[in-house]
C-alpha cells in the first residue's frame, strides 16, 4: 500500500501483510480513525519501527499516519517536553489557529474612545485635536494605549500547563474549522490512577476525546479522518482507570506487540548487510533468523545485529546467535565447572544420596551432556539442559538430590529455586508463575518463576510434589519443555535453555506399605520401578495431561525404598550431624553406641509402615536419641572436654551418659 493509496483510504484486497509502508498495527490505527473512534494505544510505544520505507520512531510513525489521515496540525504532549509539534510546519498552523480564536469583548464599550483599538486591530485616529497639541490628553490616549494592550491575550507561543493544554485542545477539536490531532504520550505517569486531582484531569481529557468533530472536508484533496483526533500512548493501559476508557464505545484500545513474522522480515532484510556473514547468507537462513526471533522488537533486532560482530556468530547459526544475545555473557558457567569434578560427578553425588544409584547416574550424565555441549543438531539447544521427574517413596532423597546438584555445579546447595507446588493447587495460581496479565494486580512485578530465570539463566529449578498442582500450571510446564521459553504479563520472556529443571512426586507412593507387606522388605527396584512408572503414566492421563507425561518420559526416574544397609549410613550421617552440633555448642564429644543404635533402627525401619516413610522416618526414630542428649546435658552439665556415650537399651530406652574416664 502506498502512501497516497493508504491516505485515500483504498481498502485491500485479502489478507493484509506489513510492508514497507508501516507496520500492520498502523494501518489498524488508520482504519480506526475513519470509524470515528478515538484510542489508546498501548504496548511497544517505545520500540523502532518504520514508515514509508524507512526507520521511524514510534512518535514518528504515528504523526505520519495522522498527517497522512488528513490532520493539518499534529500535536504531541508528553509529561517531560509538554506540547510539541513532530511535523515541520505543524507548530507555525497552530499558533494561526491560536490566533484566529475568537477574543473577550469585554471592553468593547471602551474601543469607541479616541486612541482605542478597532476590530481589524488598527488604532483609531483620535477626534479630538487638543491630543496633537495638549500634553495631558496625549498622556491620557498613551495609558489607555498601555491599558489595551496589557489587557490583551500574549502570543507566547503553546500552553504549557496540562491542564491548558488539555483546554485548547478541546477548544480545537470540538470545532469543524480545521483538521487537527493530539497525541497525550505518558499519561499515566502524569496523572496517577486513585488520586482525586487525577480523576479531574482524567475527565477533562475523555470530553476532549469524546466531543471532538469531525472536521469540513477541504475543497481539493484527501479527505480528513472522521473526526478531529484525540488519542493516548501508554506503555500498559491497566495503569489507566477503567472507567476512562470502558465506560465510553467511542473510545477504544490498540494494543502493540512486538513485531510478527512479517515484519520481523522487513528488517531482517533491511539489516541485513549489518550481520556477521550477511554475503555468503541465504534466504533459507534469513528465514531461519525470523522464526528464533520471535517474540523480539525492533531494537533488540537491531541489537542483534552488533552482537553478531561482538560475539563472532555469523547469522547461519541463529541458535547460537541468540543464545549469546540473550543471555549477554561470555562465560558459559556449564563450560566452567571442573572437569575432574564433572567426571566423577556420581561419586560425589552419591555421597550425599544414599542408596539412588540410578538416580544419580541420570543426573550426572545429564551435568557431563551439558559440559561437553554435544547435541542432536540446532533443534535442541533452546530447550533445558536437562529435564527429570523424580518419584519414589517419599524420604527417599529427592530433594536431597536437588540440593546435591546446586552444590556440584554452585558451590552452594541453597543456590537452586524451589517452588513447592502444593501453593499451586488453584487455576489462577499459573499467573503466579509467569505474572499476572495487563491490569490485574502484581502485573508490573511478573511472575515468580519468570523473574527468577530472567535474573539467574543459569539455574537449578526444583518443582516439588508436582502432583498438587493444576492442570494449567502444568500447561506452563510443557512450554517450557518444548519452547525453552516463557513469557510473563509484561511481555517480557524468560529463556531456559540454561536450567537443569527437575520435577519431584510422591505420585503412587500411598501403596508402598501394601507393596511390602505383600512382598516382604526384600521387594525388588524392578518391580517397585513399574509400579511407579504405571502410577505417573496414570496420573497424567487422569488429568488429562497425557502429552506432559510424553515429553518427560525420558526423565522419569524411580528412586528406590530404603534398603537395611541404606537405614544405617542414614543412621550413622543424622548421629554425625548431632555429635557435631554437641561439640560446637557445648565443647563434649558425644560417642553414639553402634553396637546397640543400628540393630534398634534397622528392627524399628523392618516395619513396613515405617520403611514407606523412608529417611524422614529415620529422623523422626533418633529424635528419641536426641531427648535423652538434651536431658543428659541439662541434668549433668558436662564440663567442656568430656564425653557422653550414647546407646539403647534392650527394651528400646536410648539412654545417654558420661563415659567412664571423664574427669
Amino acid at each position: 500500500m502506498s502512501t497516497a493509496g493508504f491516505a485515500k483510504g483504498e481498502d485491500a484486497a485479502g489478507p493484509v501483510t506489513a510492508d514497507g509502508m508501516m507496520p500492520l498495527w498502523a494501518v489498524s490505527l488508520g482504519w480506526e480513525l475513519r470509524r470515528g473512534r478515538q484510542l489508546i494505544i498501548d504496548g511497544q510505544i517505545r520500540d523502532r519501527w518504520w514508515f514509508e520505507d524507512r526507520p521511524a520512531s514510534f512518535r514518528e510513525l504515528v504523526a505520519g499516519v495522522l498527517e497522512a489521515r488528513g490532520a493539518d496540525v499534529v500535536g504531541w504532549w508528553d509529561p517531560v517536553a509538554g506540547l510539541t509539534f513532530p511535523l515541520p510546519g505543524h507548530a507555525e498552523r497552530f499558533a494561526r489557529l491560536e490566533a484566529d480564536r475568537p477574543r473577550r469583548t469585554d471592553d468593547a464599550s471602551a474601543t469607541t474612545g479616541p486612541g482605542t483599538a478597532t476590530a481589524g486591530g488598527d488604532r483609531a485616529a483620535p477626534t479630538d485635536d487638543r491630543q496633537q497639541t495638549d500634553p495631558r490628553a496625549r498622556r491620557g490616549a498613551e495609558r489607555r494605549r498601555d491599558r489595551s494592550s496589557l489587557l490583551s491575550p500574549r502570543q507566547a507561543g503553546p500552553p504549557r500547563a496540562f491542564d491548558d493544554v488539555v483546554a485548547t485542545v478541546h477548544r480545537l477539536t470540538s470545532s469543524p474549522d480545521a483538521a487537527t490531532a493530539f497525541v497525550f504520550q505518558d499519561i499515566d505517569h502524569h496523572l496517577p490512577p486513585g488520586q482525586p486531582e487525577s480523576n479531574a484531569g482524567y475527565l477533562r481529557l475523555r470530553a476532549a476525546m469524546t466531543d471532538a468533530v469531525a472536521p469540513r472536508p477541504p475543497l481539493a484533496g484527501h479527505r480528513p479522518h472522521a473526526r478531529n483526533a484525540v488519542l493516548c500512548a501508554v506503555g500498559d493501559v491497566g495503569r489507566l482507570p477503567g472507567w476512562f476508557h470502558l465506560e465510553d464505545p467511542r473510545i477504544a484500545t490498540l494494543h502493540i506487540g512486538p513485531p510478527d513474522p512479517s515484519e520481523r522480515r522487513l528488517w531482517l532484510t533491511w539489516l541485513r548487510g549489518d550481520f556477521n556473514g550477511a554475503p555468503n547468507a541465504t534466504r533459507h537462513d534469513i528465514e531461519a533468523l525470523v522464526g528464533a526471533t520471535d517474540g523480539m522488537s525492533g531494537w533488540d533486532i537491531d541489537a542483534l545485529a552488533r552482537t553478531s560482530w561482538l560475539r563472532g556468530a555469523p547469522l547461519q547459526k541463529p541458535d547460537k546467535l541468540l543464545e549469546l544475545h540473550r543471555l549477554n555473557v561470555s562465560v558459559d558457567p556449564w563450560t566452567q565447572l571442573d572437569r575432574e569434578t564433572v567426571a566423577r560427578a556420581a561419586g560425589v553425588l552419591s555421597s550425599r544420596v544414599v542408596g539412588q544409584s540410578k538416580a544419580v547416574d541420570a543426573v550426572a550424565a545429564a551435568l557431563q551432556a551439558a559440559f561437553v555441549g554435544v547435541d542432536f543438531g540446532g533443534s535442541g539447544t533452546a530447550r533445558p539442559r536437562g529435564a527429570f521427574f523424580f518419584v519414589g517413596p517419599t524420604g527417599v532423597g529427592k530433594t536431597e538430590l536437588a540440593k546435591a546438584v546446586a552444590e556440584l555445579m554452585f558451590g552452594d546447595q541453597s543456590a537452586y529455586a524451589r517452588f513447592d507446588m502444593s501453593e499451586y493447587q488453584q487455576e489462577h495460581a499459573a499467573e503466579r508463575l509467569a505474572g499476572a496479565p495487563p491490569g490485574y494486580i502484581g502485573h508490573e512485578q511478573g511472575g515468580e518463576l519468570t523473574r527468577r530465570v530472567q535474573e539467574r539463566p543459569f539455574s537449578v529449578l526444583l518443582f516439588d510434589e508436582i502432583e498438587k498442582a493444576h492442570p494449567r500450571v502444568l500447561d506452563k510446564f510443557l512450554q517450557i519443555l518444548e519452547d525453552g521459553r516463557l513469557t510473563d504479563g509484561r511481555g517480557q520472556t524468560a529463556y531456559f535453555s540454561q536450567c537443569l529443571i527437575i520435577f519431584t512426586s510422591n505420585t503412587g507412593a500411598e501403596a508402598v506399605q501394601g507393596l511390602l507387606s505383600e512382598g516382604g522388605e526384600e521387594l525388588p527396584y524392578s518391580a517397585l520401578e513399574a509400579h511407579f512408572t504405571r502410577a505417573v503414566e496414570e496420573k497424567f492421563r487422569a488429568i488429562g495431561r497425557p502429552e506432559i507425561y510424553g515429553r518427560l518420559k525420558p526423565g522419569v526416574v524411580v528412586f528406590d525404598m530404603l534398603r537395611r544397609e541404606h537405614i544405617v549410613k542414614i543412621t550413622d550421617r543424622l548421629l554425625g550431624q548431632l555429635t557435631e552440633s554437641v561439640r560446637e555448642r557445648h565443647q563434649v564429644e558425644l560417642v553414639p553406641d553402634t553396637d546397640t543404635v543400628h540393630p534398634w533402627i534397622t528392627g524399628r525401619m523392618s516395619d513396613p509402615e515405617h520403611q514407606a516413610y523412608g529417611g524422614r522416618q529415620i529422623r523422626n526414630e533418633l529424635e528419641r536419641l536426641r531427648t535423652a542428649v538434651v536431658a543428659h546435658i541439662l541434668a549433668h552439665r558436662p564440663a567442656p572436654g568430656s564425653r557422653i556415650r550414647l546407646g539403647i537399651d534392650a527394651d528400646g530406652t536410648p539412654w545417654a551418659k558420661a563415659e567412664e574416664g571423664n574427669g
